[in-house]
């Protein structure tokens, strides 16, 4: 006897929340019989297309959503065909067991991978930072762009993730048509994937990790930072356009604390205390890492937060400290700062951070320890990439001292 399954995406405009947002629902019907659940996701009414059954739009939340709404499909189907396979009856019950009954049901990678992210959206500001999210949705979305290409399914049973299927991610990322990765970004989505594959050996969904084995490496990425006397040219320099002396300011300031754009931004006067030595200091702890980061400050620093006191901030900034712009508008007018200041380098805010644990630290026989713990740094590893940048400094320093050297010797024999 056939059975008709047919499977339908709805959204209860009846149930709008206080933030004007409507559930997405899932419809199965057998035979006529149906079973409606709520697939836990949210949407503005008007981004709903009823005859795809999808949201609309190209964002990566949009993309996220529907592709949950996709797993659900394949799922439902997968349940199907198990079903006709052990020769059970196809039911709605039957179906709703299966779906809702997480341990006995299959584990899909792509399902596990978009809970996680949707775990990690709801503590962002809390445990997670905005781009670590992104560079997750980021890696789903290349997964599932993977499994069609290379194996053709929706998603895949975990336990069929093993050294193969990870060597295999791992060259379509490089090789893929549409803007292939390159090495160390590469890297990074397998160590995305392992997060989630550690999710999955800690509730025995696996029984053996499929890492082992693998090997890939970050290339050494040489980290540029300003010398003293492009540092000097961009504190001298006067601006008549305040913006772009706002943004010179805050440059300056992460120069000469070492902070990243995030934590600059959220500097509070909370943050500023008294520190062994009876002098002003900076008493925070990285956004990225959550590591505490003690760093006293600086006399340039302390004028910048001083020359900004009173500046004007409303809203949720009313209580920071400095009037730092978006990231994206600071590294767009970082580049007008440049060009006024004669600098060649590609400015950007990181290259502040890299210039703090250079030219204003290292370079002036602060030990390499001090750095670290100033960074926020988990392991001084991290660090010893500054002090290589300072000993090929160093290098190339000696190298042009022995040809000096060199041509005052021809000199010499020359006139002898």
């Amino acid at each position: 006897m056939s059975t008709h399954l047919s499977i339908l995406f709805t959204v209860k405009r009846s149930k709008i929340s206080s933030k004007g947002l409507v559930p997405i629902h899932l419809r199965v019907t057998v035979d006529g019989k149906r079973l409606e659940i709520t697939t836990g996701r949210f949407i503005e009414p008007e981004k709903w297309c009823t005859e795809s059954g999808k949201v609309k739009g190209r964002s990566a939340d949009v993309r996220e959503i529907n592709t949950y709404l996709d797993i659900l499909r394949s799922r439902i189907y997968a349940i199907q065909k198990d079903l006709i396979q052990s020769g059970e009856i196809i039911s709605v019950e039957e179906i709703r067991n299966k779906l809702t009954g997480i341990e006995d049901s299959k584990k899909l990678l792509l399902l596990i991978f978009s809970d996680h992210n949707l775990k990690m959206e709801q503590l962002i500001g809390n445990e997670y930072a905005k781009g670590t999210l992104v560079r997750y949705k980021s890696c789903c979305r290349h997964l599932k762009n993977f499994l069609r290409f290379k194996y053709n399914l929706s998603d895949i049973d975990i336990s069929k993730v093993n050294l193969e299927f990870i060597n295999n991610f791992e060259h379509y990322l490089r090789t893929k048509d549409e803007n292939p990765c390159s090495n160390n970004s590469a890297v990074k989505y397998i160590k995305n994937l392992s997060k989630v594959i550690r999710i999955c050996l800690a509730n025995e969904w696996l029984n053996r990790d499929p890492l082992i084995g693998y090997k890939s490496k970050y290339t050494e990425v040489n980290r540029k930072f300003l010398d003293e006397a492009e540092l000097r040219k961009i504190e001298l320099k006067e601006f008549n356009i305040e913006r772009i002396e706002i943004v010179r300011d805050m440059f300056v300031f992460s120069c000469y604390t070492g902070l990243s754009f995030i934590d600059v931004r959220n500097l509070t006067a909370d943050h500023i205390g008294v520190g062994i030595d009876g002098r002003k200091w900076i008493f925070t702890a990285r956004q990225k890492t959550k590591i505490s980061s003690h760093i006293p400050l600086l006399d340039k620093a302390e004028k910048i937060l001083l020359k900004y006191k009173d500046y004007p901030m409303g809203g949720y900034r009313a209580k920071k400290l400095l009037p730092i712009p978006a990231n994206q508008k600071m590294n767009s007018y970082l580049k007008e700062v440049a060009d006024l200041c004669g600098i060649t380098k590609e400015l950007t805010f990181h290259i502040a951070r890299h210039t703090f644990a250079t030219t204003v630290t290292l370079s002036n026989g602060v030990s390499i320890e001090s750095v670290s713990k100033m960074l926020g740094h988990k392991s001084i590893k991290t660090t010893q990439i500054y002090a290589k940048i300072m000993d090929r400094k160093v290098s190339d320093e000696m190298d042009s001292l022995g040809d000096l050297l060199n041509k005052k010797e021809k000199s010499l024999r020359g006139i002898s």
